[in-house]
């Protein structure tokens, strides 16, 4: 049976950086379904550059039933000042949409921002302050929702913090390299939640 995989959210889902498309956070993904045994028909509607608030906008494009979702947002809610409680909500509805057409979603918060290089040291603390209270809040209306959240955040952003390479040219999105590793930690809880969704149709 295919397993109908749908990548949505912003620049990180769809894969800006990565020097090839089989770099991306979906592309890798789809290869560790697959080698889990699954067949997997993958569909990414995610747009660089998307807030919680276009998330609507993205499960409306969604063609065909979904299985599994990825939903990845919060960087632009923060760089465009979108209120938390806004993008909580939004990134709520979105959730819940999915979840009322069948699918099983994993959500990726925002990341922790203060590693990215054009934060300034004395700003840091209160960059990553930000990034928890919005994470807080995009967890809470996730788990409301139905979803599961991916607890990934705080070991990548050391991971990013200590190692440049893992950064793309503009320093910024994650590099090939990068996606490697946010793949990597991703993969455990999406292989998990498929897992459920096969034993609970079982």
């Amino acid at each position: 049976m295919t397993l109908r995989f749908l990548v949505l959210g912003d620049s990180l889902a769809f894969g800006t950086g990565a020097a090839t498309a089989r770099d991306t956070i979906g592309a890798r993904l789809t290869r560790s379904l697959q080698g889990a045994g699954h067949d997997v028909d993958p569909q990414v509607v995610a747009v660089p550059g998307a807030t919680s608030l276009d998330l609507a906008a993205q499960v409306r494009r969604v063609t065909g039933p979904v299985d599994v979702a990825l939903l990845v947002v919060g960087a632009n809610d923060l760089t465009r000042q979108v209120s938390p409680v806004r993008a909580a909500a939004a990134l709520g509805a979105a959730v819940q949409d999915l979840r009322e057409a069948g699918a099983a979603v994993l959500v990726v918060p925002t990341p922790d921002l203060s590693s990215v290089a054009w934060v300034p040291p004395a700003l840091r603390a209160v960059v990553a302050g930000i990034c928890d209270l919005l994470r807080t809040r995009q967890t809470v209306a996730a788990e409301r929702a139905g979803a599961v959240v991916a607890p990934v955040a705080p070991e990548l952003a050391r991971r990013f913090a200590a190692d440049p390479a893992l950064f793309s040219a503009d320093r910024f999105h994650p590099s090939s390299a990068g996606y490697a590793l946010v793949a990597e930690a991703l993969a455990p809880p999406l292989l998990r939640l498929v897992a459920e969704r096969t034993d609970a149709a079982a």
